[in-house]
């Protein structure tokens, strides 16, 4: 019984970990595609995140950015020129 928890356990933990962060494509920036993350995992990865109505803003991390509707792209690093508009 306790093998069976642990396994189902080790399921729903990799489960997570697969709908985790958008895999970067070697290009700087990357666009947030369909669908959109529903949970993130709290790993600090900052990202800069180019948002759909223009702007940008720091995230916490590539998933946390394109959980958001608001945000088209994101590229890695923070924004770090004044034009952010605030983090996740």
């Amino acid at each position: 019984m306790k093998r069976a928890g642990i396994a189902v356990l080790a399921l729903a933990l990799g489960a997570c970990a697969a709908a985790g962060d958008p895999a970067p494509t070697g290009d700087p920036v990357t666009a947030c595609t369909e669908p959109r993350p529903q949970v993130c995992t709290m790993v600090y990865d900052p990202v800069c995140a180019t948002l759909i109505e223009g702007g940008r803003a720091d995230y916490a991390s590539p998933c946390n950015a394109c959980a958001d509707d608001v945000v088209a792209a994101w590229e890695p690093g923070t924004c770090g020129d004044g034009d952010s508009a605030g983090g996740y």
